[in-house]
């Protein structure tokens, strides 16, 4: 226990000289204080802000697959009015209207109309016929 607090007390007494045992370091200087600049205000530029207008569509229609689907949307400032449609998995067309504004908030009416079509179902593809082989005879032979 002696030993662990004179180790102890050396490190202590290295850290505090800040230099290591038998090694006298030359006299370091001390340079002068640098000038201190003071920071550059910094400028907001206010960007010019103007209500959102835009005009968004798209449309899909993939006789392989059956897709069909397209959306139409229309932003003037806080007034978003679109719509959508799709067909859906039982062969009828949903078309969903909608409209949202700061007074009335977000409304949608969604209209439901059997497709004059039957929607295209995947193929199942069959699978070859498998054939039964018998397995190759394992011989235990000794390699050693």
């Amino acid at each position: 226990m002696v030993f662990k607090l004179v180790v102890l007390a050396a490190f202590v007494a290295v850290a505090k000289a800040g230099v290591p045992f038998g090694y006298s370091a030359p006299v370091a200087h001390v340079a002068a204080p640098v000038a201190y600049a003071a920071p550059i205000p910094r400028t907001i530029i206010a960007e010019p802000s103007a209500p959102a207008h835009y005009d968004f569509g798209y449309a899909v229609n993939d006789p392989l697959t059956g897709d069909s689907k397209s959306q139409h949307e229309i932003r003037r400032g806080d007034v978003v009015q679109g719509s959508y449609s799709l067909v859906d998995p039982d062969g009828t067309k949903r078309t969903v209207n909608y409209a949202a504004d700061p007074h009335n908030g977000f409304n949608a009416v969604v209209h439901k109309e059997p497709l004059a079509v039957a929607p295209i179902a995947p193929v199942a593809r069959i699978a070859a016929p498998v054939h039964a082989y018998a397995a190759p005879a394992l011989h235990h032979a000794s390699y050693y």
